[in-house]
Formats: C-alpha cells, structure tokens, sequence
C-alpha cells in the first residue's frame, strides 16, 4: 500500500558502544558475524566497519544472536567477488541510546544513485554502459529553530563538533526502517524567510549504502 510522509519520526545514534572485534564473516545469504562475546540481542542496530568495502562503515539490525556470532539481517554476502572469502574482519559498535530529532519540518536529499561508465568498440557503433557503483548519499533535514531546547537538537549539536560517524534511523508510519551511517552537520544560523518558521538546517552526510527493512 501507497505512504506519505505524515507520521515520519527521525532518530540519531547519540551514544555508541563498546568496539567489538569482529573476526570473520561469512559468505552467505544472510551474512554471519563472528564477535567474540558481542552481548547483542535481536534487533539490536549495529555500526559495522569491514575489510569488505561493500559493507564497510554500514549500519544493520541484529538477527539470531549467539554468545560470538550474529546476523547482518538482509545482507546478503554470497558474491565472493565482492565480498572475498575470508577477509571481511573489523570491528562493530551497538547504538545504545537513540535520540528522536523533532521538529522536522521538511527532508531533501541527494546521492545513492548508480554511476554509470559509458564505452564503446571501434568496430561497434553503439556505446555500452555499466554499473561503476552508487554516488555518495546526503540529506538535509530542516528543524523548527526553536527546537533548539530538544534533547535532538543538542545531540545532533554534539555530534557536529566531533565529526564521529553515527547511525541516523528514519521510522516511517507503516513501521519500514531506514538506517544510514554517516556524519551530521548543524547550521545553527536560522534561515529566515517572511511568511514562513524560522528553520535551522541539518546535513547528513553517509558512509555507504543505506539499508532498508520493510518493518
């Protein structure tokens, strides 16, 4: 069924925990994490930094935790190619606390979309493409300037100054997910227009691809 987006709720990773090492990960349809006593449960979302560029500084939810292993739910890692037997160790941070942002009065964003190479046989006389990749992802978000004594607006404030890669989650009304790992940037000088609020402007800046669940 068709959604709008009345109803969107914006949460940021405010606080990270532990690093865990990350000592493999395995090729397969629903790839599996080895980390020693991680401590994750379900449904838990994770910040993951791997040897494999493809999953590298992403963020993903926890599925069928044991006591050194979990699942990257959805991901699937099948494709030795991209995702080379063996070498896809590193590390992983659990989002501990997610604070909402509110007050968000209108989302723009940019990037995630295929780049393309273009080329062509001198015996032929069309061009071919292929797929080279995804552009990097950004968002803005603009906040009611007066939020400015939200617990969201000094989180993200916070994050501003220390430029440390986060997790942004957009929950949608039908419950769908979308996680996305990157750096947040906050304007505090409020944009004023005559006939509209006073706005302040976030940037999201991404890490990587986002990741989706349907709820």
């Amino acid at each position: 069924m068709a959604s709008v987006p009345t109803g969107t709720t914006f949460y940021v990773a405010s606080a990270l925990g532990t690093v865990k090492t990350v000592t493999g990960i395995s090729n397969a349809a629903e790839a599996v994490v080895t980390a020693p006593s991680h401590g994750y449960s379900a449904g838990d979302t994770v910040l993951l930094n791997s040897g494999w560029g493809r999953i590298n500084q992403r963020a993903f939810r926890v599925k069928s935790p044991t006591t050194d292993t979990f699942v990257l739910e959805g991901q699937d890692t099948t494709v030795v190619g991209f995702y080379p037997t063996g070498s896809g160790g590193g590390t992983v941070q659990k989002a501990t606390t997610f604070t909402q942002i509110t007050q968000v009065v209108g989302v723009s964003g940019s990037g995630g979309d295929p780049k393309n190479v273009t080329y062509k046989y001198m015996e032929n006389d069309v061009e071919g493409s292929i797929n080279d990749g995804f552009s990097a992802t950004s968002s803005t978000l603009e906040m009611d300037a007066d939020s400015i004594s939200t617990p969201g607006y000094a989180a993200v404030k916070s994050l501003t100054e220390t430029q440390t890669v986060t997790i942004i989650k957009t929950l949608m009304r039908s419950g769908a997910q979308v996680l996305r790992a990157g750096t947040v940037a906050l304007n505090e000088d409020p944009v004023l227009t005559d006939g509209q609020i006073a706005k302040v402007k976030l940037s999201i800046n991404g890490t990587g691809r986002v990741t989706r669940y349907a709820s």
